[in-house]
């Protein structure tokens, strides 16, 4: 990753050691580590184990065992390998979106509408996360390796979410993409979400607490946090900016991923497994049957 961070606020690793002590401390890690497959190593660059130990406050070993964990689920649940037809159905209402735009430091933004939620399957739901999460690490500048969420409540009620979803969220989150996130901001969260916000807040980490904003369109304060990491006439009116033209579109987004999996992996085949794990994972609630793409895309 390029050396360049002076357009964006300090990492937790950056934070916390010094950088001769943190090198000692990645080369402890890799030495913990042992012999890596091509594909393993391909997740244990410096910067990313440097996640892991800022997620660990800089403990080698309990670093190591979290890294280990990864290398693991990554094998087993092969995140890399999910395509855009794969999820397509779970996001066909934008319930979770890359916006067009990104944040004044460069970070791309997740939008996220739980008001828009159309299945029912954890597994789904969590296999789409996750290709979102996937997607936007991809589409990372250089200097960056932080996200931004925004998540619109206008139309939630508790039928949206689950805690069952929501814990299985913050274990993938946390445990699997580490100091991914570098901020969350919740806009409009109405009085019903405070009980379940106290219910979900003890599966997160304080790091991950400490990154949630509240923002309130009546209240210029909470608005400020907006105004300060993002260029306005870029930001979505819904979220109070002045861009009319970047509400989301199904087609057009999805031509935007197909665009990306192109990029990013070439002529790719959609596998047969992993057609009939989205397919017995995501329950519609329709009677409209998806179409699975498993010819070159």
């Amino acid at each position: 990753m390029s050396s360049d961070t002076k357009s964006s606020p300090p990492s937790e690793s950056e934070k916390t050691l010094p950088p001769e002590e943190y090198l000692n401390k990645i080369n402890e890690v890799r030495g913990l580590l042992g012999p890596l497959t091509k594909k393993s190593s391909e997740y244990c660059s410096d910067a990313a184990i440097a996640r892991y130990l800022a997620a660990r406050n800089g403990h080698v070993k309990k670093a190591t065992k979290m890294l280990k964990e990864t290398l693991k689920w990554r094998t087993q649940y092969k995140p890399e390998e999910i395509r855009w037809e794969d999820i397509s159905r779970e996001a066909e209402t934008g319930k979770i979106y890359r916006a067009n735009c990104t944040d004044k430091y460069g970070r791309p933004v997740l939008v996220m509408r739980p008001s828009c939620q159309n299945t029912k399957s954890p597994k789904g739901q969590i296999r789409f996360l996750v290709y979102c999460m996937e997607n936007a690490i991809l589409n990372l500048p250089d200097h960056q390796d932080q996200m931004v969420w925004l998540i619109d409540f206008h139309g939630f009620n508790m039928s949206h979410i689950s805690v069952k979803v929501s814990r299985e969220t913050a274990h993938v989150l946390q445990e699997h993409y580490p100091e991914r996130l570098g901020l969350a901001v919740l806009y409009n969260p109405p009085k019903i979400f405070e009980p379940f916000w106290k219910m979900v807040k003890p599966f997160l980490d304080p790091k991950t607490r400490n990154k949630v904003e509240f923002v309130y369109s009546d209240d210029n304060l909470s608005k400020k946090i907006l105004k300060d990491i993002f260029n306005m006439e870029q930001l979505e009116v819904a979220f109070g900016g002045e861009n009319s033209d970047s509400s989301f579109n199904s087609e057009k987004y999805a031509e935007r991923m197909r665009e990306d999996d192109l990029k990013f992996f070439g002529n790719t085949t959609v596998s047969s497994t992993s057609a009939l794990l989205t397919n017995s994972d995501s329950e519609v609630l329709d009677s409209e049957k998806s179409t699975w793409t498993t010819n070159k895309m």
